[in-house]
């Protein structure tokens, strides 16, 4: 089957296209990010040859972008969370697309003379919220089960480096690839403007706003505007605002804990001094009214947050932890 034709065969249409994907699927920026990578000052985009696999999902996973080009074999991932185990990834795509490439140039490999094969290169490309290095190396090998020799070498190995694109990180490559600085930079204004309490489809819609105003990947989120809303709201980590809205909730449910431990603490221990003593009645009456004011404070405040969650009111969720009297205000709305 030659390449055309693989490329013709339908896609699984449940596996989405990443941002990082739609970016550099078109050979102009793919070209521009690979000289940036290898030090080279190739010009004509057509040289390149994609790879990628489009016609089968292999065990669940699709690789991002691969191409021949020259003598080597490239293969770029992105990812948003950290993974030890993409050499593993990586060294599964590149036998399929080592596979592809064979069939392609009818080599025998039965036959007497050795097959000249491209140099393979795999490339992770890191952008998710836990600090990484710059730069790292994952290799195959350190998931290999130890020997009775450890001198012995494996028969295979895959390595993977692993390159941090958070916006700040990797500053040389991101000056010698525009299109990959760009790219990080609108994935940091989307990030901004969650830690900022907008909801993820505003945060991505503020964030393409001010792109194109500034004329960062305008031309292309001007032609992809609702592709590029699809793919973020489906590959963005949202186990981080979700654990950023848990923080929030325990730390007003605790404000709100102590407040009402206070007051039930001295309630309790005025009709707790009148039998035992005033001293012994407020130390007694605080410590259990305390206890019994965190819960029950927490409990509401979390009630409270739920339900402002549930109906997306964001603006009034980042607000309740300063603003005593909005508080007031939402609890007699639900009736809390």
């Amino acid at each position: 089957m030659s390449q055309q034709e693989n490329q013709n065969k339908p896609v699984n249409k449940k596996y989405k296209d990443t941002l990082f994907r739609m970016i550099f699927r078109e050979k102009e920026n793919l070209l521009e990010l690979y000289n940036a990578l290898n030090h080279t000052d190739y010009t004509d985009p057509e040289k390149i040859e994609i790879t990628t696999l489009e016609d089968v999902i292999y065990v669940g996973m699709k690789n991002d972008v691969s191409f021949l080009l020259f003598c080597t074999m490239n293969l770029y991932e992105h990812q948003s969370t950290p993974n030890p185990n993409m050499p593993l990834r990586g060294f599964i795509y590149l036998a399929r697309i080592y596979q592809n490439y064979i069939k392609q140039t009818d080599a025998n490999i039965y036959g007497k003379t050795l097959i000249p094969l491209p140099v393979p290169k795999y490339v992770v490309f890191y952008n998710g919220n836990q600090a990484e290095a710059d730069y790292q190396e994952l290799c195959l090998s350190d998931a290999f089960l130890p020997t009775e020799s450890s001198e012995e070498k494996p028969a295979v190995e895959c390595r993977a480096v692993m390159l941090n694109i958070n916006l700040g990180h990797n500053k040389e490559l991101m000056e010698k690839c525009r299109a990959l600085w760009e790219y990080a930079y609108f994935v940091n204004e989307v990030k901004e403007n969650l830690k900022n309490g907008a909801p993820i489809e505003s945060a991505v819609a503020e964030a393409r706003k001010a792109c194109i105003d500034k004329d960062i990947l305008k031309e292309f989120l001007e032609k992809n505007s609702s592709e590029v809303e699809d793919v973020i709201l489906e590959e963005f980590d949202r186990e981080w605002y979700e654990k950023k809205v848990r923080e929030e909730s325990q730390r007003i449910g605790l404000e709100e804990g102590r407040k009402q431990g206070l007051k039930e603490g001295l309630k309790e221990g005025r009709k707790e001094g009148r039998k035992e003593g005033i001293k012994e009645g407020r130390k007694e009456g605080r410590k259990e009214g305390i206890q019994e004011g965190i819960k029950e404070g927490e409990q509401r405040v979390l009630q409270l947050c739920q339900k402002l969650l549930e109906e997306g009111r964001n603006e009034e969720l980042s607000r309740i932890a300063e603003d005593e009297k909005l508080r007031e205000e939402l609890y007699r709305e639900y009736g809390l």
